[in-house]
């Protein structure tokens, strides 16, 4: 498949960051509402929020089909030439304990370059398939709920929430996935944010998104799937493990995917934990766990699948969980 480049500039330094999105979507008809909530003329518009009633209608909208005929929006591709973009603004190391029974990391499978996740545990329920439409076409993400004051927070890429300066629209998080199963129900978010450079001008550094999600029948997220910990300013080179489920060939979307390793820090272009990962279109926006535990399926997510070079298939990027990344946690638990 042949994707169209285009270009993202780097707040931080005014240097352009290339990347192509590869794949071209499956088309919908053009009938879909956004649902961002009306505000007063004297108050700031919120582009991030969702309506009740485009809720509604987004959750009616992800029947079995189109969640099957989604493309998979691709992991970002980088080019040689492209420029080396700001580095993420660091901060105190800061952990958040996971809400699922957590017990000390015992051995590790590691490496792993890519395969299907046997081990089962509590990430079979935290982490899921991020669905929304993107000019107009439908698309697949992947995301993960984790720990938050208001029990409804899912993390995810940047550009699984806004993309080419537009927020997605129809989104929804389905946890727990698995061959066309929603085993945990369907749940549409009520507001969706990323941080303010990707927000801003789609800086590679800070492709991290986030989304606070409505109850489902009463409940809230984390209340029915549990939530993995995070950590922020923990450094680099770590043994981590990456979740998605990744729906380019040689995947399908229907199964969910690990690849496990030492990362290292990108020497290329930007300030991203780097990975041997086969995974492809559909991965973006699983996490990447440190402390991650076999056993019992938890850990603290600390980064996202990001984006691949071109010249380097074999590799995932993803991004520092710096003070931004951090910020816009506490800005979406407190939403």
């Amino acid at each position: 498949m042949t994707g169209t480049p285009r270009s993202l500039r780097s707040s931080g330094s005014g240097t352009r960051v290339r990347h192509s999105v590869l794949g071209a979507l499956a088309g919908v008809a053009a009938l879909l509402v956004a649902g961002v909530t009306a505000t007063p003329a004297s108050a700031a518009p919120d582009p991030g929020a969702v309506a009740p009633s485009a809720q509604e209608r987004a959750r009616a909208f992800w029947t079995p089909q189109r969640m099957r005929a989604a493309a998979p929006l691709d992991v970002l591709t980088v080019d040689r030439s492209d420029v080396r973009a700001a580095a993420p603004r660091k901060g105190k190391a800061t952990v958040v304990a996971p809400s699922t029974p957590a017990a000390d990391p015992g051995p590790l499978a590691i490496p792993n370059a890519g395969g299907p996740w046997t081990g089962g545990g509590a990430v079979t329920k935290t982490a899921g398939r991020v669905f929304f439409t993107y000019q107009g076409r439908t698309a697949s993400c992947s995301g993960n709920a984790v720990t938050s004051a208001n029990k409804s927070t899912v993390i995810t890429a940047g550009h699984c929430v806004k993309m080419e300066g537009a927020w997605h629209t129809n989104w929804v998080f389905v946890p727990g996935y698995h061959d066309g199963q929603r085993p945990y129900g369907t749940w549409t978010a009520s507001k969706i944010l990323s941080t303010p450079q990707w927000t801003a001008s789609e800086d590679l550094n800070y492709d991290i998104g986030a989304a606070v999600v409505a109850p489902l029948d009463g409940k809230k997220l984390t209340d029915v799937v549990g939530g993995q910990g995070l950590a922020f300013n923990t450094g680099y080179n770590k043994a981590m493990y990456a979740f998605g489920f990744p729906a380019a060939a040689p995947y399908d979307g229907e199964k969910f995917i690990y690849c496990s390793g030492t990362t290292y820090r990108d020497f290329l272009l930007s300030s991203d934990h780097g990975m041997t990962c086969d995974m492809t279109g559909g991965s973006s926006g699983g996490p990447w766990f440190t402390q991650f535990d076999e056993a019992t399926g938890t850990g603290l997510q600390s980064s996202v699948n990001s984006f691949k070079y071109n010249f380097l298939p074999t590799a995932m990027y993803g991004p520092y969980f710096g003070a931004d990344a951090q910020k816009l946690y506490q800005s979406a638990q407190s939403s």
